[in-house]
């Protein structure tokens, strides 16, 4: 999980960025619209939404935001229909790339995508051509502060988590796919604050870019500021040296 762990470094670095051009709040109202109308509007009986509205709420986003986002999906107020749509293309050295996209244009989304791959030396492929590399996972980001490393595996193992890596401001905790709602409960009951929790995709195998890392976490960062996209997976590994230096 080493390129995945790094990318979640980069991409929390870059997230108070997202948030003051305004992309971070569009990803989550979108996402707490979707999985209001997917799964109704009560996040007690919907972990997608709770996840969502979690989310949201460590992002600073006013409460009014979110009830009236949970709203739009559940049909209360009129807005825009989106819908889930995934993507699969390559990079530069051959990275394998899956893009989740939320939209009410698909044409216009796709345009997009095929747009940003092309002139950043990467390309759209078919369905089915990269999915397969990764693993849906639960991800749980806890604050280093003041936890003992060693203390807070332990906690994560007992609360059902699968593994745990260790980034430069937070333990980055993963369960099975199922399991995320539970863990985070369990380590909630024992004291441990979430930072951010979120479904994810973790690749099996990676592949070095210290030859070209720049020109592919420079696509991975144009994907991610579209407006449509909501997350973007790569399975790459990078050094920490390289990643020091383009940094």
């Amino acid at each position: 999980m080493s390129g995945h762990s790094k990318w979640h470094s980069i991409r929390h670095k870059k997230g108070a960025a997202d948030a003051k051009r305004g992309h971070l709040f569009t990803k989550l109202v979108r996402e707490i619209i979707v999985s209001a109308r997917e799964g109704g509007g009560d996040p007690e009986m919907n972990p997608r939404l709770r996840l969502a509205i979690s989310n949201a709420k460590n992002a600073n986003m006013p409460n009014s935001n979110i009830e009236r986002a949970i709203k739009r999906g559940t049909g209360d107020l009129e807005g825009e229909k989106y819908e889930s749509n995934l993507y699969e293309g390559y990079g530069p050295n051959g990275v394998a790339i899956l893009i989740e996209t939320l939209t009410e244009n698909k044409q216009r989304t796709v345009a997009a995508v095929r747009h940003v791959l092309s002139k950043n030396g990467g390309n759209l492929a078919e369905s089915g051509a990269v999915s397969y590399i990764f693993e849906q996972k639960g991800l749980i980001q806890i604050k280093k502060d003041d936890i003992d490393e060693d203390e807070i595996m332990m906690a994560a193992l007992d609360a059902g988590a699968e593994d745990m890596i260790t980034s430069d401001e937070t333990y980055d905790i993963y369960t099975s796919y199922n399991e995320l709602h539970t863990t985070i409960s369990n380590l909630e009951k024992n004291g441990y604050s979430v930072e951010k929790a979120e479904l994810t995709r973790v690749p099996k195998n990676t592949i070095n870019i210290d030859d070209c890392a720049q020109k592919v976490l420079k696509l991975l960062e144009s994907l991610e500021e579209l407006d449509d996209v909501q997350k973007v997976y790569a399975n790459f590994e990078v050094s920490d040296e390289v990643l020091e230096r383009i940094s």
